[in-house]
């Protein structure tokens, strides 16, 4: 058996997956950074984007229910809140609701989620599947992309706010409050899984964990460009934009 690596190198093994392998590097993201995206790109965006916003407090509520750790319940409970909120109007999900309406979509056919991407289903119900079934250290690890997510968060304001009309404080929001937010989140997560992977091979199954987090997101961009960039064919019964903006 090999032996474990030291917490710090650990540590680095998991940072070092954001820089070959976070989707910030897509090409897509590429193109939306630059502001060359089309409007009816955006809104083919916001409107995939929304299934996997929908689909991380599931995964979330799987991951609570399976923990007998009474400290780990009550920090993951806060991301639940964080994406349904309290009450009516509160929490990420209705702040990407607002961005999607900014964008030129009706709330309501985002909320339905028809016109997403089959692709897109697929790779985010896989995520939740993924939480639900695999060992609680790896469903852990599995959210540490959000070490990655402040920089793209922030590269993305900034572009946005750059290159296209419809940004401002309100359609923003979404990812002003995450650069807030994700930085706690993950704190709780990093220490978790440096704390709790106590061999080798347990550090190997996390950061395959956090790998195929970056999978699942890579692969709803790819979805998105084959479909609405190049060659832009897009499948049945996915969102067109000329007749759903």
């Amino acid at each position: 058996m090999r032996a474990p690596l030291r917490s710090a190198e650990f540590e680095e093994e998991l940072r070092a997956i954001g820089r070959d392998r976070y989707h910030d590097k897509h090409a897509f993201h590429i193109l939306m950074h630059k502001g060359t995206l089309t409007q009816g790109q955006l809104q083919a965006w916001v409107l995939n984007r929304f299934y996997y916003q929908k689909s991380i407090p599931l995964k979330d509520a799987s991951l609570i229910s399976r923990s007998g750790d009474i400290a780990l319940r009550r920090e993951w409970i806060g991301r639940i809140i964080e994406h349904d909120g309290t009450k009516p109007g509160e929490g990420g999900i209705e702040r990407w609701l607002k961005l999607a309406e900014g964008v030129g979509l009706d709330r309501d056919y985002v909320a339905s989620c028809e016109g997403v991407l089959p692709a897109t289903r697929f790779a985010c119900d896989a995520y939740v599947h993924f939480v639900r079934e695999q060992s609680l250290l790896e469903a852990v690890a599995s959210s540490l992309t959000e070490l990655f997510a402040p920089d793209l968060h922030r590269t993305r304001i900034d572009a946005l706010s750059a290159n296209y009309s419809f940004a401002n404080e309100e359609t923003l929001a979404y990812f002003r409050t995450r650069l807030i937010e994700a930085p706690e989140d993950v704190t709780f997560g990093l220490a978790y899984v440096l704390r709790n992977a106590r061999t080798r091979e347990e550090q190997t199954l996390c950061v395959a964990a956090l790998r195929f987090k970056t999978d699942v997101l890579w692969a709803q961009l790819d979805a998105l460009h084959h479909a609405y960039v190049t060659p832009g064919l897009i499948p049945p019964g996915a969102f067109v934009p000329e007749r759903a903006s």
